[in-house]
C-alpha cells in the first residue's frame, strides 16, 4: 500500500550575499527602491513539500506516491526522483508552465529576500486522488489552493485517512475554510506559529481543535513537539542534531516520520520520536533532499536519542 503525498514540487535557487542588506538599502529612498546584490555563491536545490516529504519517507522505505504538478523544465528533478526510486506516475506536466520556483537571497545576518513563482503548482487540481490506487494514508500539504480543497475532499469521500498540513498555504484560507479541512482530516500538523494562526482564524483553542481530529501535532523547533491525542498531550523531546546547518525541509522530514509511524499503528510517543529523529538528521545538511542516511543509521540516531531520554527521565525521577 502507498502513502499518497499531495503537495508542491519546486526548485529552490539560493544565493548568498556576502554583506548586509541594510548597508545597501537607503531608508529615505525605499519608495524608489532599485538595488542589485552581487551573489558569487549560488546553489539550486530540489524542494517543495511533496518532494521533501516523499524523499524522507523513501529513506524509511515508506512507499510514498507523489501527486503534484510540474512545468516543462522538470527534467532534472525527474532524473533525481528516478535516481532515488521515487514513483513519478502521478506527477503531471503542465504545458507552457515552469515548475514552482523560489529565488532566495540571504545576507550574512541570515536575512532573506525571497521571490516565489507558483508556476504549475496552481494547476494541482488537474490531478485526482481517484486515479491513485492502493493508498492507505495521504497527506494534504501546501499546494495550489484549488488542488488542496479537491484532494482533501476526494480523500474524505474515498475513506482515505489524511494528515492536513496547511503550512505556508495558511494565508490562502479563512477560518471557515480551515474548519472544512479539519472536519475532513484525521490528523492535523502545524508548527507553533501556524497553530496560533489557526486558533485566531477559527476561534478554537488547541484543545478544541484536537477534539476534531485523531491527533493534533504541533512542532516547536528546538523545544521538541507536542501531540494531542487520546484526550491527552504527549510531549516529544527534540533530538539533538550532530550539527545545525540548514532548517530548510525539517518540518517535511518530521512529517515523513509521522506518516511512517501512523501507517504502522505505532503509539504516538514512538511516532513522535521517529519524526524528531528525521528532523534532526535533515538539519545537519543543506537543502531539503541532500541527506542520505541508511535505515541502519536512522535506527542508530533514534536508539541513541531514546536512551538519552530514558536516562534523563530516570535522573529526574530520582
Amino acid at each position: 500500500m502507498h502513502t499518497l503525498i499531495c503537495g508542491s514540487l519546486a526548485f529552490d535557487t539560493i544565493m548568498v550575499f556576502q554583506d548586509q542588506f541594510k548597508n545597501h538599502i537607503l531608508p529615505d529612498k525605499i519608495h524608489t527602491l532599485s538595488v542589485a546584490f552581487y551573489v558569487p555563491e549560488m546553489r539550486r536545490e530540489f524542494g517543495g513539500t511533496a518532494g521533501n516529504i516523499a524523499y524522507n519517507l523513501q529513506l524509511l522505505d515508506g512507499n510514498p506516491l507523489i501527486m503534484a504538478t510540474a512545468g516543462e523544465d522538470f527534467a532534472p528533478y525527474t532524473a533525481w526522483l528516478n535516481k532515488n526510486n521515487l514513483n513519478t506516475s502521478h506527477i503531471k506536466t503542465i504545458a507552457g508552465s515552469f515548475t514552482a520556483q523560489a529565488f532566495i537571497t540571504t545576507d550574512i545576518d541570515d536575512n532573506q529576500i525571497t521571490a516565489f513563482h507558483p508556476g504549475a503548482m496552481v494547476e494541482s487540481h488537474q490531478n485526482s486522488v481517484k486515479d491513485a490506487k492502493d493508498v492507505s494514508l495521504a497527506v494534504i500539504a501546501p499546494d495550489g489552493r484549488d488542488g488542496m480543497f479537491q484532494h482533501a475532499r476526494e480523500c474524505f469521500e474515498a475513506g482515505i485517512p489524511f494528515l492536513f498540513d496547511p503550512g505556508q498555504g495558511l494565508p490562502m484560507f479563512n477560518g471557515e475554510e480551515l474548519l472544512q479541512f479539519i472536519e475532513m482530516a484525521d490528523y492535523l500538523a502545524v508548527n507553533d506559529y501556524e497553530s496560533q494562526i489557526i486558533q485566531d482564524k477559527t476561534g478554537l483553542t488547541l484543545d478544541e481543535l484536537a477534539q476534531k481530529v485523531k491527533a493534533l501535532i504541533v512542532t516547536l523547533g528546538g523545544s521538541g513537539s507536542q501531540i494531542y491525542a487520546d484526550g491527552q498531550r504527549y510531549d516529544i523531546p527534540c533530538v539533538v542534531a550532530s550539527q545545525v546547518v540548514d532548517p530548510t525541509g525539517c518540518g517535511d522530514a518530521y512529517r515523513a516520520g509521522l506518516l511512517y509511524g501512523i501507517v504502522r499503528n505505532w503509539d504516538w510517543q514512538t511516532c513522535g520520536r521517529l519524526a524528531a529523529t528525521m528532523g534532526a538528521i535533515k538539519i545537519a545538511s543543506r537543502g531539503g533532499q541532500n541527506h542520505a542516511p541508511t535505515r541502519e543509521e536512522i535506527e542508530t540516531v533514534y536508539t541513541q536519542a531514546l536512551m538519552k531520554e530514558t536516562i534523563a527521565s530516570e535522573r529526574a525521577a530520582s
